[in-house]
């Protein structure tokens, strides 16, 4: 009676462990060996509750609007873990990647010359961009990805390319009226180096402005009164100056080329020459002005209409008059010593070219 107690005891002490250790029988003195995984598996882990990391330096592939970018978990990760890039490729986050193309590459439907800064901001922290990409296009992809710490950064680049570029905006025909009306007869006003293209400027008073070094591209200055202006080295290349005055004006090379100066007045009464020494006037049109005294010295006016102009007493020297119309012009007295008049039209001429002149 007491035996079967006895093993019914020490069957009961037995643990469900023992049994799956090896019998240690007849071997007294060697150890117990227990197999062990050197790493836990992914299930065990899901099983005891802990969370598995991705391997940091595995490589993964994102084709991105046809274009394959290849990079890091770690670098999709570590930067920005909530964007939407870490949240793909997170194991914690129920986000799933998307589909994969023949080469195994993850799809993303979005530009990829746009995508790629991003990228390399999350590789090294760095925005670092072409200049031919829009700021604005940068910023959209920062925000569909949700990466929040390049989000402020374009935000303010973004907003001082804006001021920037209100600065560079031309100014209209109320700017400068309002500028003209805060300004004393008595103080000089300047519009030096100021972008003025395309600006409607016609019938102003404009006299005594300094247009140095401005920007007056195709800009209306029909019937203006440009009177003793500073226009040297100004940019009127294809404006309109039809009927404008010009008196005493200063335009030592200023680009003039394609303008219309159809009837304007560059003669002074005081004799005070418009300086227009080196000045650009290909393929303008000067007909019908009077340009009496002007010092035209090494311009350019090829292909210059300069019918029926009066050119008396005007400095030419120098000057290359190829293929211009001089037709009906008078050039009575002109300084024409080493201008150049090939293929020039002087037809119908007031008055007779003169050898003193010395033309080639």
């Amino acid at each position: 009676m007491s035996s079967k107690k006895f093993s019914s005891s020490a069957t009961s002490n037995r643990s469900p462990v023992d049994d799956c250790l090896p019998s240690t029988s007849g071997c007294s003195n060697s150890k117990q060996i227990v197999n062990t995984p050197t790493s836990p598996t992914k299930d065990s882990i899901k099983t005891l509750g802990v969370t598995a990391e991705p391997t940091p330096y595995k490589w993964v592939s994102l084709n991105v609007g046809g274009k394959v970018f290849t990079t890091t978990l770690s670098t999709l990760l570590n930067k920005e873990p909530r964007s939407m890039l870490a949240r793909m490729f997170a194991q914690e986050d129920a986000m799933c990647p998307s589909d994969k193309d023949s080469q195994g590459a993850y799809l993303i439907d979005r530009s990829s010359q746009y995508f790629e800064p991003i990228l390399n901001y999350l590789r090294h922290g760095q925005l670092i961009y072409d200049g031919h990409l829009s700021l604005e296009g940068i910023l959209e992809e920062a925000k569909f990805f949700g990466i929040e710490g390049l989000i402020p950064q374009l935000e303010s680049l973004v907003q001082q390319q804006q001021a920037a570029t209100m600065e560079d905006m031309p100014l209209s025909r109320r700017d400068v009226i309002s500028a003209l009306i805060k300004t004393s007869q008595m103080t000089e006003l300047r519009f030096q180096g100021v972008n003025l293209a395309g600006a409607d400027l016609r019938k102003l008073d404009l006299r005594h402005i300094n247009f140095k070094y401005a920007c007056l591209q195709r800009c209306n200055l029909s019937l203006a009164n440009l009177n003793y202006c500073c226009l040297e080295r100004a940019d009127l290349s294809f404006a309109n100056l039809e009927g404008a005055q010009l008196l005493s004006v200063k335009g030592l090379c200023a680009n003039m080329e394609g303008a219309n100066l159809q009837g304007c007045n560059f003669e002074d009464p005081t004799g005070v020459r418009s300086n227009l020494e080196g000045v650009n006037l290909k393929g303008a049109c000067l007909e019908n002005s009077n340009m009496a005294g002007v010092n035209l010295r090494v311009a350019n006016l090829r292909n210059a209409n300069l019918k029926n102009c009066n050119l008396r007493a005007a400095v030419l020297a120098g000057a290359d008059l190829e293929r211009c119309n001089l037709s009906g012009s008078d050039l009575q007295e002109a300084n024409l010593r080493g201008a150049n008049f090939k293929d020039a039209q002087l037809e119908l001429m007031l008055t007779p070219l003169h050898m003193s002149q010395a033309i080639r």
